[in-house]
C-alpha cells in the first residue's frame, strides 16, 4: 500500500478531503522522522513503536581488493510492532 492509497482510504473512510488527509499524513511522518533524528522514540499503544537501535562497530572485508574496512558504531530506525498488532497480522 502507497502513501496515496493511504490517504484515499482515510479520506474514504472519514469523509475529510484528501488534502487534509494528505498535510496531515505527511506531518505525522516528519514527527516521527524529527523525533528519531532527536535519538528519541515514538510509541503508539496498540500499533507499534517507532525506535533507534545502536548498531555496533564492526569490520567488514572487501573480497576482491582483500581489503578490511572498519564500520563506525551508528543509529538506524526500526519499528517494533505492538503485541496486539502482531497478533491480528497472524
Amino acid at each position: 500500500m502507497t502513501k496515496a492509497e493511504i490517504v484515499n482510504e482515510i479520506a474514504k473512510n472519514t469523509g475529510i478531503d484528501k488534502a487534509t488527509v494528505l498535510t496531515t499524513v505527511e506531518a505525522f511522518m516528519d514527527s516521527v522522522k524529527d523525533t528519531l533524528a532527536r535519538n528519541e522514540n515514538v510509541y503508539l499503544r496498540g500499533f507499534g513503536s517507532f525506535i533507534v537501535k545502536k548498531r555496533a562497530q564492526k569490520t567488514a572485508r572487501n573480497i576482491s581488493k582483500h581489503t578490511t574496512i572498519i564500520i563506525p558504531e551508528h543509529n538506524i530506525p526500526a519499528f517494533k510492532p505492538a503485541k496486539t498488532f502482531v497478533s491480528q497480522v497472524k
